[in-house]
């Protein structure tokens, strides 16, 4: 048996930049005890590492704990609790929830409904491909695999049919359009339900421990209105900004006909999956009105799925991507938690807040937040990120006087906007550029111009509506 590969080279970065932390704990800011500080440089350790990649992210958080409790940072005992935090497991059971639709061919079979209905037009196919990832955001945490699972290969299949192909030059007859508006569509949906994007739940384990908490209907209800705001312009604003060179798609309505004739009357699987779904959904929205845990409601749909034969046990058990944020996840968010618990992030955020002495802090949050949307150029992962940033960003803003709930979903919503910068900016940057369709220098280019779009309607649009609401 061969050995399995690893980066060794991608350990020198992190080792060294933790070394540097640990010995320099003598000339540490007063106020920071040793044993925070000593977690700070594991943190940071561990997080270069989550960029570097000297082995997948799991391995990286397995060296992180293995040392925080090695060095006697933590004990044991108390590092075992990680993988108790109901969020991280919220995101995993959700996975397994959104591995349902693709099994089943129900996300397949929504989304030629769509374009079936919406398709004569190519502004219309992109809307269609909006309303496909709309309906099933809610129930899929990973963006990822709702763009590159359910979304992309409809939108492949038109672009090949409509002889849009990277690999012949005809790339903007209508498939750069249509991926990269998708990409974005993507964007907003993951803002608008505190379960269609990871790192959404990563915000609101940090926040909770911070006291902040945040109820599923409590961010659909402050999303609501910035988002379908965002579903209405973003597919206009694309078409002008990126647009195709075939604006009409008469033949797209035939070809969703004919795929569905061939997938057959909707089988029994998939009416399973849409009950799933649906009492997943409702449950969702009435779990702050009727004292259900949302994420007893996600065991609830997965266990529902069992019993129906929707998912088998051996499908559960190979969702890798379930048991990858179980593991990696829950180690981070302690290690970030504990950092809060020993004083480091407190501290952080009074010595930044004092800095901003005298500004409004409406001026604070608004500075806040543009740092936390472009410091993301040097980010690959918005979880990472997020663990990385958000319990300090946040803790600037309340130390600030920002109201706290408001602080929180606002940069909830910084989590998303993010995402319009670079080819790795997230899960389905790769995916999305990954196919040929959208050159860097677009990709760069338009998402400059659509970032600032985000923090205005989320961040300015967003407050006020939450303003209307109670939020603050």
């Amino acid at each position: 048996m061969k050995l399995e590969k690893v980066n060794y080279k991608g350990f020198i970065v992190p080792v060294v930049i933790g070394l540097l932390f640990w010995f320099f704990t003598p000339l540490r800011p007063a106020g920071v005890s040793v044993i925070s500080w000593h977690l700070l440089a594991l943190f940071v350790a561990t997080i270069l590492g989550c960029i570097t990649k000297p082995l997948p992210i799991a391995g990286v958080a397995i060296i992180g704990l293995v040392l925080t409790v090695i060095l006697g940072v933590a004990p044991m005992k108390l590092a075992m609790t990680a993988f108790g935090d109901a969020a991280v497991w919220m995101i995993a059971l959700a996975y397994m929830l959104s591995r349902g639709f693709i099994k089943t061919g129900l996300g397949h079979r929504i989304a030629l409904q769509f374009i079936k209905l919406f398709g004569q037009k190519t502004l219309g196919l992109a809307y269609s491909m909006e309303a496909i990832d709309l309906v099933t955001a809610p129930a899929t945490p990973s963006n990822t695999a709702r763009c590159g699972g359910i979304v992309v290969p409809i939108i492949q299949s038109l672009a090949k049919a409509y002889g849009s192909d990277p690999k012949t030059g005809t790339q903007r007859k209508i498939g750069s359009f249509l991926l990269f508006a998708e990409y974005h569509i993507n964007i907003v949906t993951s803002g608008m339900f505190m379960t269609a994007y990871a790192p959404n739940l990563v915000a609101v384990a940090i926040a909770k421990q911070m006291g902040i908490n945040i109820s599923w209907f409590t961010w659909f209800l402050a999303a609501i209105v910035p988002g379908l705001i965002l579903l209405v312009i973003v597919p206009f604003i694309i078409y002008k900004l990126y647009p195709p060179e075939i604006k009409e798609t008469p033949h797209a309505r035939s070809w969703a006909e004919k795929e569905l004739a061939d997938m057959g009357p909707m089988k029994l699987s998939e009416k399973m999956m849409l009950g799933v779904f649906l009492t997943a959904l409702v449950l969702w929205m009435l779990s702050s009105f009727i004292g259900l845990d949302a994420t007893w409601v996600a065991f609830l749909a997965v266990a529902l799925m069992l019993v129906s034969g929707v998912l088998s046990v051996q499908d559960i058990l190979q969702e890798t991507g379930a048991w990858n944020v179980i593991l990696w996840f829950s180690i981070l968010i302690f290690m970030a938690g504990e950092l809060n618990t020993l004083g480091f992030i407190p501290w952080l955020s009074k010595a930044l807040a004092g800095a901003m002495n005298g500004l409004a802090w409406g001026w604070v949050m608004a500075i806040i937040l543009v740092f936390y949307v472009y410091i993301h150029y040097l980010f690959a992962s918005g979880t990472a990120q997020a663990t990385a940033l958000f319990g300090a960003m946040l803790g600037i803003a309340v130390s600030a006087h920002v109201p706290p709930l408001l602080a929180a979903m606002l940069l909830c919503f910084g989590n998303t906007a993010m995402s319009s910068t670079t080819h790795y900016a997230s899960g389905p940057a790769p995916v999305v550029y990954g196919l040929g369709y959208v050159e860097q220098k677009d990709w760069w280019k338009n998402n400059a111009i659509m970032a600032p779009l985000y923090l205005l309607i989320f961040g300015l649009i967003g407050a006020l509506w939450m303003k209307v609401i109670g939020i603050w």
